[in-house]
């Protein structure tokens, strides 16, 4: 994958603090992303400093055609500025996306001329042996994953 300055990115070689989220989604997403990110920003400011320089949150985009790195970074800056947005071609997504138990397809194109995109909402905590050890669902509080991380790091 490529990161948000266009340099290439691997979640098993370039994540190596004790936990990464890993979030796969879209930007032009009506609902449940930007909740899911929101909510991931809040966590983060719950934490302290010394649990917060121990994660990182990274977005994997689920529509490459439209989340070029530049539309990736403006998107994430409006959340957290540290995250870590991704994309790739689709299917190298989706191979990336399926062991962690995310399915993504591209939709039907819409009357409008948009198409919709689908994928799981599960947000994956991976370890520093790279080991999905926690999934969380859309509908996870800031409040919880604040409580998870913290326990999950000590």
């Amino acid at each position: 994958l490529t990161d948000t300055a266009g340099e290439p990115y691997s979640l098993t070689d370039d994540t190596d603090k004790p936990l990464t989220l890993v979030f796969f989604g879209y930007t032009h997403c009506p609902d449940i992303c930007q909740a899911v990110m929101s909510n991931l920003a809040t966590a983060m400011t719950r934490l302290d400093e010394r649990d917060r320089e121990r994660v990182d949150v990274i977005f994997v985009t689920t529509d490459p055609a439209r989340d070029t790195e530049a539309v990736l970074k403006r998107y994430l800056e409006h959340f957290d500025p540290s995250f870590v947005g991704l994309t790739g071609d689709l299917d190298t997504i989706i191979d990336i996306a399926k062991p962690m138990g995310v399915g993504v397809t591209q939709g039907e194109k819409l009357p409008s001329g948009g198409y919709d995109v689908t994928h799981g909402t599960t947000i994956t905590g991976v370890d520093a042996d790279d080991e999905g050890t926690i999934y969380w669902s859309e509908s996870t509080s800031s409040a919880d994953f604040a409580a998870d991380i913290h326990t999950l790091l000590n």
